[in-house]
């Protein structure tokens, strides 16, 4: 078994759809990133990548690389689990939290679940997600971006 350990913050900003777990979230305000932002999926890469020892999002899905340039990430998702399972490695669980003052994202937690479960080709119930506030503190308590953490358990396939 291993454990990774995985985080990403965007700002917030005007003209951008809001796009958390693979799913749009109706909001006036989306995240600014090279790709489309999804903080949640990208702290689960970076989790899943941890856990593998095969580095970072950023060294497999470069902020430089025109290929990547809006791309959804549940394709740097699905990319992240077949790297994971070439290494010899199958995701067991997800444990996982936003950070936003708004919007508020309860409703849309299983509609996450359910796409990131289909993606990765787990149970819907080995998926955790959880949105917090900051009680008004730090950037996400100001509105300014959305964070996102993530720790997944893989386990070795035999083999």
């Amino acid at each position: 078994m291993r454990v990774g350990f995985g985080y990403d913050v965007h700002m917030l900003v005007q003209g951008r759809p809001l796009i958390l777990g693979g799913v749009e979230v109706p909001y006036e305000m989306g995240l600014l990133g090279h790709s489309d932002a999804d903080v949640l999926l990208h702290a689960i890469c970076d989790a899943m990548l941890g856990a593998a020892a095969l580095g970072d999002i950023g060294t497999h899905f470069p902020d430089t690389s025109p290929e990547y340039k809006g791309v959804s990430s549940m394709v740097l998702l699905e990319r992240t689990a077949a790297l994971v399972g070439a290494r010899g490695f199958r995701l067991k669980n997800i444990d996982t939290t936003i950070v936003a003052q708004k919007p508020k994202l309860a409703s849309f937690i299983p509609k996450m679940a359910g796409r990131i479960s289909e993606a990765m080709g787990i149970a819907f119930d080995c998926i955790s997600i959880k949105a917090k506030t900051t009680e008004t503190l730090g950037f996400c308590g100001r509105g300014e971006g959305i964070a996102a953490y993530a720790v997944v358990l893989l386990e070795e396939v035999a083999g």
